[in-house]
């Protein structure tokens, strides 16, 4: 079932859902294919199509790959890029970003009750492809992104949330073995929880002024 959203509403009110993800419900194949088939038509650099997306739904897998996550975010919790680290010269972001780092706490702790990850890929290892050449490098992202982005777009819209996540690349190689990915010839870019959401009424986000972040024809 679609929520029936406008272009702009989709746009605005996708947010990274962890704590309003339902982890009692599953989420059927068919509308993941549906997300799927949509986002196949994101742009890829010279039409390459090198992306896969690998969905895990069984639960041991899923587990194991969570018990990584939960460790990496341990760590992250209390780096300078945690998000109670960020945003320190500006006092008015400092209720924001302690909701966004107990909603990343609860997800770490809940991860293996999330139903679906899905885990997008682009073949090629980046690290090797990017070396000294930040356009390829750029393009490559570029080709995975957008697609995984409209995944995201196509699932708002019908009433499942997602959330972008990297922490498990700390363990890729691992990851890559549990789930049989060739990790010499493809490299994974994220780990996306997907659940049904509790609710679908989703405001947009609080964002600096666009005057704060705009520049034209000069910084």
């Amino acid at each position: 079932m679609q929520l029936g959203l406008s272009a702009d509403e989709v746009l605005c009110t996708t947010r990274a859902v962890r704590k309003r993800l339902d982890l009692e419900r599953d989420v059927e194949q068919s509308v993941l294919d549906e997300c799927l088939q949509l986002a196949l038509q994101a742009p890829s650099g010279s039409n390459s199509q090198r992306w896969h997306f690998v969905f895990v739904k069984d639960a041991d897998k899923r587990a194991q790959i969570a018990a990584w996550y939960k460790a990496a975010f341990d760590a992250y919790a209390n780096s300078p890029q945690s998000p109670r680290n960020l945003h320190g010269d500006d006092p008015k972001m400092a209720a924001t970003q302690e909701r966004v780092l107990s909603s990343a706490d609860y997800l770490s702790a809940n991860m293996h009750k999330v139903p679906v990850f899905l885990i997008p890929c682009i073949e090629g290892r980046l690290e090797t492809m990017g070396a000294g050449n930040q356009g390829m490098l750029a393009g490559a992202y570029g080709s995975i992104l957008p697609a995984v982005w409209s995944f995201m777009l196509a699932a708002r819209e019908r009433g499942l949330g997602t959330c972008w996540t990297t922490l498990h690349l700390s363990r890729e190689q691992d990851t890559a073995e549990l789930l049989g990915i060739p990790y010499d010839q493809v490299t994974q870019v994220a780990l996306i929880p997907v659940a049904y959401t509790i609710g679908t009424d989703f405001k947009p986000a609080p964002r600096k002024p666009m005057d704060d972040v705009r520049h034209i024809d000069a910084w």
